[in-house]
């Protein structure tokens, strides 16, 4: 594997076919893993802007920005705020009483990142996603908070559950590849299992979990958590940086274009939520693109204030 690729891989700008390249070639062998980590961990880098100048500080284990050279992340950090901050959580664990150094990050509209964990589970967090874990994980225990939209493929290990905590309820896993949309802002909940097995722990009732078995998913709906089959991944696509919709209504449409574009849109026309629509776009098109492509089936106009920020569908 030539490390240009893995540097560009790393920086986000690898093609989809690319990614996928890279990805089956560091599953293929433990060997080919031990060298993707180890540049990943070389080439990590985190800035932090502060008083209009760029710091370098001290990376924790495991982060990855798309960059490797300070002129890259530069560029990047002019359409991607990535804001880092390091505290203190209090927590007692059965092996310790010691402060557990966390990290958290905050994903701003319109992008998307991918991160390693100091376990080598892999974290995909989408856009207004505000994600916390440990600088290291314990022995025994591997838990990390969410608000926000992410997708897990978490490493294996027995002796140390992996547990996602939301406003609402706590997702339990060993190891399996799941995806969760839980923003405490929208009031929601959703959790994909695509493989492994996961066990859903409300907050209000944690000794009464539900357990999830591969293609289906948990909503929570009028108070209680519901189960449905998914026979369509395309939604989960976000993290290639597409956003996809399958039967889904105009104004829920609008709701993706918010978050991923990260703009307000107001919708004056309600002749356009009367059918269901199906198709994706990619988020580098922008929101102008999209608009102009739903508007050769619906009809409608729209305004837009650049400078607020905002769109008017009439």
């Amino acid at each position: 594997m030539r490390n240009e690729l893995l540097y560009k891989f790393f920086n986000g700008a690898a093609s989809y076919d690319e990614e996928v390249y890279v990805r089956t070639w560091m599953e293929s062998s433990e060997e080919n893993k031990r060298k993707f980590y180890h540049e990943r961990k070389i080439f990590d880098a985190l800035l932090l802007q502060a008083n209009g100048t760029l710091k370098e500080i001290k990376k924790p284990k495991g982060m990855l920005i798309h960059n490797h050279t300070f002129r890259e992340f530069i560029k990047i950090a002019s359409v991607v705020l990535l804001t880092l901050t390091a505290g203190f959580l209090y927590q007692t664990y059965q092996e310790a009483h010691q402060p557990i150094a966390m990290q958290t990050i905050h994903v701003p509209a319109g992008q998307y990142i991918n991160i390693t964990l100091p376990d080598g589970t892999l974290v995909w967090l989408n856009a207004r996603t505000t994600f916390r874990y440990p600088v290291n994980f314990t022995k025994k225990q591997r838990n990390v908070e969410l608000n926000g939209e992410a997708y897990f493929e978490v490493t294996k290990n027995e002796n140390s559950p992996f547990s996602v905590k939301t406003d609402k309820h706590t997702v339990k896993v060993l190891g399996t590849k799941f995806n969760i949309e839980a923003y405490s802002e929208k009031n929601n909940f959703v959790t994909t299992l695509m493989e492994g097995k996961v066990s859903i722990h409300p907050t209000a009732s944690p000794s009464t979990p539900l357990l999830l078995k591969p293609n289906t998913k948990a909503i929570y709906e009028n108070g209680e958590l519901t189960v449905q089959y998914v026979d369509d991944y395309s939604v989960y696509r976000w993290r290639e940086g597409l956003i996809c919709f399958k039967d889904a209504s105009f104004a829920s449409i609008m709701e993706d274009f918010e978050k991923y574009y990260g703009v307000k849109i107001s919708i004056n026309n309600n002749k356009v939520n009367k059918n269901k629509y199906t198709g994706k776009f990619r988020q580098r098109d922008g929101v102008d693109y999209a608009l102009h492509v739903l508007q050769r089936d619906i009809y409608f106009s729209y305004k837009k204030d650049d400078e607020l920020q905002t769109i008017t569908i009439e």
